[in-house]
């Protein structure tokens, strides 16, 4: 029991290659697959997260290899929707700055053995973004969307448009705008939170 958080932390990065390879594929089975292999992954981290709470499972080692995770994860599965021209490279951009800036800021507190708790931006923010993948995904193992937000916009009145792989592509991309949004918002309420830290005020950081 121990180290099923770790296990499962662990079947979410080797799962992240596969995403990514099929991703590069850019066929619409290859998005089915990928779906379906994202999905499970998605609930390895709320499993994985449950376990580590419900029974106490917490580790240093565990702790890394969640975040680790996480970040490897989204970062690059986006950074392959990138590749084949389905997100924009400056969502990308914004998204891995922030996790630099939060895991420097958790470095930085926790050498002077202080914790920056997460906050209710960062952790919409994963909910929201991993829909939006998700939804882009699904998207286009359903077919070819002809309505996007990205890169160009491309949005038409013509009925043949408004097809079930087209609503859901358009639909993520909308969530993919809202993530962008909460990713910035989360980095500033980090910085917030990290501001008596910045200052040399330790203590009211505890507080």
């Amino acid at each position: 029991m121990q180290h099923i958080p770790n296990l499962l932390s662990l079947s979410r990065i080797a799962s992240t290659l596969l995403i990514f390879m099929l991703v590069l594929i850019n066929q619409h089975w290859a998005f089915l697959v990928a779906t379906v292999f994202f999905v499970l992954a998605s609930i390895t981290d709320l499993l994985d997260g449950y376990l580590a709470r419900r029974y106490h499972l917490v580790s240093s080692l565990g702790v890394f290899l969640d975040l680790t995770a996480d970040k490897v994860f989204v970062s690059s599965i986006l950074i392959a929707l990138v590749q084949i021209g389905l997100v924009p490279a400056w969502i990308v951009v914004i998204i891995v700055a922030r996790e630099f800036l939060v895991t420097g800021l958790r470095s930085m507190a926790a050498a002077r053995g202080t914790v920056i708790a997460a906050g209710r931006w960062g952790k919409q923010k994963t909910f929201i973004t991993l829909l939006a993948i998700g939804g882009i995904l699904l998207a286009h193992g359903l077919g070819d969307p002809q309505l996007a937000l990205f890169p160009t916009p491309i949005l038409t009145s013509s009925p043949a448009a408004w097809s079930l792989s087209s609503l859901l592509h358009l639909l993520a991309d909308v969530a993919l705008l809202l993530a962008t949004f909460w990713t910035i918002m989360s980095g500033v309420e980090y910085v917030l939170r990290a501001l008596p830290l910045l200052q040399g005020k330790e203590d009211r950081l505890r507080a």
